[in-house]
């Protein structure tokens, strides 16, 4: 329920709870709860706003980045969203095939009204694909906007599903990092470390390899002689990871800032956040004044 509510942040952050506000004050024929009514309108539309105008400066300074020269840290991608080859996705409640997915599903009670059932977000891991490369999207924790929505009933059941499709719109802000390829981190010395260590397993070996003078035993000369050669197979190795596409991902921040994922182009999905970040300081003053003068 709570994953489900995350992702509606900017749903019901734009009038849900000030309707459930407006109808607690309507029920109270006294009136003496319209002025702690607006006070507590003017406090989620504040924090709305704060909401957001932050998803809208985010989307509208961060400058749209190329899969392949991204730089490692917090990035905004444009592609298309698909699949990752031999690992297909199908959605919980229609299977079709996807790249993500989310339901939600409730049951009329005895009142008539809609109730909670059950609720799920896919995690699996898909691709954005744009003209340079391709980009691993782990989708967890990520602020998803899908227009792909269909609601429909069967009997006591409401179902709710949306989706992002494979070949779609796929618009991604988050923690760009690659594993391997050129921006690989390896560790030269461990590395040679680790080498000599396998090969000390095999004294025979080690002594067949570096024994020059044949007396049983590695001089000083003899073992460094075996340390460059582990230093020359080191960088061997290194120099093979470092010619390899490297492995892009984006994945949720660490340091808790916006992890979004939209079918949605950029300018759009920035207009319509500037549009809330307006509507939402207008109702903050707007309820803010009210309460004042009543409580007057």
């Amino acid at each position: 329920m709570l994953g489900v509510l995350k992702h509606h942040a900017s749903g019901w952050l734009t009038g849900g709870i000030h309707l459930i506000i407006l109808v607690i004050a309507a029920q109270d024929d006294s009136g003496a709860l319209w002025p702690y009514a607006l006070a507590a309108m003017a406090g989620v539309s504040f924090f709305a706003w704060i909401a957001a105008f932050r998803r809208y400066r985010q989307i509208h300074d961060l400058p749209t980045s190329k899969v392949a020269s991204a730089a490692q840290g917090y990035v905004e991608l444009l592609g298309r969203s698909e699949p990752i080859p031999g690992e297909p996705l199908a959605s919980k409640l229609t299977g079709l095939p996807c790249c993500w997915f989310r339901y939600y599903v409730e049951r009329k009670g005895s009142d008539n009204k809609w109730h909670y059932e059950d609720s799920g977000t896919s995690v699996h891991h898909f691709l954005l694909v744009d003209d340079t490369g391709e980009c691993v999207i782990s989708p967890d924790a990520a602020e998803v906007i899908s227009n792909r929505k269909q609601t429909w009933t069967e009997g006591d059941y409401r179902y709710t599903e949306w989706l992002l499709l494979p070949k779609g719109i796929l618009y991604a802000i988050g923690e760009f990092s690659t594993r391997g390829g050129a921006a690989a981190e390896l560790d030269e010395r461990a590395d040679v470390s680790a080498t000599l260590g396998d090969w000390k397993r095999d004294p025979a070996a080690l002594r067949g390899r570096f024994d020059l003078n044949r007396d049983g035993t590695l001089d000083l000369k003899e073992w460094e002689l075996a340390r460059l050669q582990a230093r020359r197979e080191v960088r061997k190795r290194h120099a093979e990871i470092r010619a390899r596409d490297g492995v892009h991902l984006l994945k949720k921040p660490a340091d808790g800032r916006l992890f979004l994922l939209a079918n949605e182009l950029p300018e759009k999905l920035g207009r319509r956040f500037a549009f809330w970040s307006w509507a939402h300081l207008a109702v903050f003053f707007g309820a803010g004044t009210g309460a004042f003068l009543l409580l007057l």
